[in-house]
């Protein structure tokens, strides 16, 4: 894998080009990007995903960037506040928290409205899904990324994946294994 420096210009190169700003070459495949690296980057990454979305708009390409994270936590806070949960993390068992914490969030009725608005209010060229691993396992990325697809058609979405991507599976962390099939490409792969 390449270095984050070099990873990072090849994406800006890749990014900003006319041809994937415009999704062409894409056979009739959704604008669905996977640039994976490894875990233990994760906040040289987050930084250079930072200086890349700053680089970009300052070259006249707007970012939208999804956070699962800090959706996470803008929904909990919106439903009472982050120290309501921490309440009840210490009065229910792992897997009824675990329970209550994904029907808080539940995907199809909280998360997914939510990016739809934040994609409908902004006007990005593109969006970049962050925040995978420091959500999971209470929100699936393969979940995730087969809802973004009905909502997020009208600019390519790239999804920073700490991990591995083979170009059809995940393996979060490089450690779990999602036997679930991606119809994304990998950005890493595309040539600038």
């Amino acid at each position: 894998m390449k270095d984050i420096s070099e990873k990072f210009d090849h994406l800006y190169k890749v990014i900003s080009s006319k041809s994937f700003l415009n999704k062409e070459a894409l056979g009739g495949e959704i604008p669905f990007f996977i640039s994976a690296y490894d875990a233990k980057k994760e906040l040289l990454v987050d930084e250079s995903i930072k200086l890349l979305i700053n680089k970009l708009d300052t070259s006249g390409v707007p970012v939208l960037e999804l956070n699962l994270y800090e959706l996470v936590c803008e929904i909990l806070e919106n439903k009472g506040g982050v120290e309501r949960m921490f309440k009840v993390e210490k009065l229910k068992s792992k897997e009824k928290f675990l329970r209550a914490l994904q029907s808080s969030l539940n995907i199809h009725q909280v998360l997914m409205p939510l990016i739809q608005r934040k994609i409908e209010q902004a006007n990005a060229h593109v969006y970049f899904l962050t925040g995978i691993g420091k959500v999971f396992p209470f929100i699936r990325s393969h979940n995730v990324l087969n809802n973004l697809q009905n909502i997020a058609k009208e600019a390519p979405t790239v999804a920073f994946f700490p991990g591995d991507y083979n170009g059809h599976t995940l393996n979060l962390f490089g450690l779990l294994k999602d036997d679930n099939y991606y119809r994304a490409f990998n950005i890493e792969k595309i040539e600038a």
